[in-house]
């Protein structure tokens, strides 16, 4: 796999998971910042999905053609070999914000 980077988009996969933790292979952001992304064998993702309710903490984007939200709610710390195929990349300016007020 070649370097990830912040804001792109990936196929991850989530399975296994515990309880009601968000499950199945979906889009993931990567939110981890880049030079964490260079130096370690795993990322923060943030799953991105459709159907979650609205909150504060999930800003919604189109994404794919398709309105999702991306559940800053259900961070994951994952392995890289969890991530599949790039999909895409979302603008920090459209999410980043809302991250930093909801972990201030």
């Amino acid at each position: 796999m070649g370097v990830v980077r912040r804001g792109e988009v990936y196929w991850v996969n989530l399975d296994p998971t515990v309880g009601i933790e968000i499950r199945k292979t979906r889009p993931g952001l990567v939110i981890s910042p880049d030079d964490m992304n260079a130096a370690l064998p795993r990322v923060i993702v943030a799953p991105l999905t459709s159907k979650a309710h609205p909150l504060g903490c999930r800003p919604t984007v189109e994404f794919g053609g398709k309105q999702a939200r991306i559940l800053l709610d259900q961070l994951r710390a994952i392995d890289k070999r969890r991530l599949g195929g790039r999909v895409g990349s979302i603008d920090l300016a459209l999410w980043h914000p809302v991250l930093v007020e909801m972990l201030a």
